[in-house]
């Protein structure tokens, strides 16, 4: 949950003013862009889902974390040549950032799910998304670097690969019962058939 809200709160909460007073785009433009990368994040999140259900939460989490940490400074780089570049460099930020929050509820067993989910998503939205914005531009002002959001990000993904390293795969696992999907002690995984002609 670090991970994926510094990364949210930096991209749509704070790359406005960051575009704006910081790369120099006029002050509709820096609206624009991320109306245009969250499209195209709407346009993305099925596939993404459909691939999740597929291949497995945690290699799209992998493949999210990895992906950011890679391309997040070159990508701020690339928004800093002008508005064309803003807008492919956020497109791209948006599409490698896959919100994965059925990850996170599978991983609460019946019982706590709804509590255990919004306890790390709200914490951790207080503690780190929220401030992510104030932070970033406190940091750029003190340091003078404009990459430092990149740089924050960077480290928010490191912690979300630690934190993902232990945690337990849950796709086709069943989410019911008390004990956490994915676990040996839980239910084993569904095994899904395509359907026989008659529509079994």
């Amino acid at each position: 949950m670090v991970a994926l809200n510094v990364v949210n709160y930096t991209l749509l909460t704070y790359m406005p003013t960051y575009l704006e007073q910081t790369i120099g785009l006029s002050t509709s433009m820096s609206l624009i862009v991320p109306v245009i990368g969250m499209l195209s994040m709407i346009v993305f999140l099925p596939f993404a889902g459909l691939a999740s259900d597929r291949f497995g939460r945690k290699p799209m989490w992998w493949l999210s974390l990895v992906g950011l940490f890679v391309t997040v400074v070159p990508m701020f780089l690339l928004m800093a040549t002008g508005p064309v570049g803003a807008v492919v460099g956020f497109a791209v930020l948006g599409l490698l950032y896959v919100p994965q929050l059925a990850t996170i509820s599978a991983m609460f067993p019946t019982q706590v799910r709804f509590a255990g989910f919004a306890i790390a998503y709200n914490v951790s939205t207080a503690l780190f998304g929220g401030t992510a914005p104030a932070l970033n531009d406190w940091l750029v002002n003190t340091t003078g670097n404009n990459l430092v959001p990149a740089f924050y990000m960077m480290v928010a993904c490191v912690v979300g690969a630690v934190a993902l390293l232990p945690s337990p795969e849950t796709a086709r696992c069943p989410i019911n019962g008390t004990e956490i999907p994915g676990t040996p002690e839980a239910p084993p995984q569904l095994d899904f058939e395509p359907a026989d002609s008659s529509g079994r």
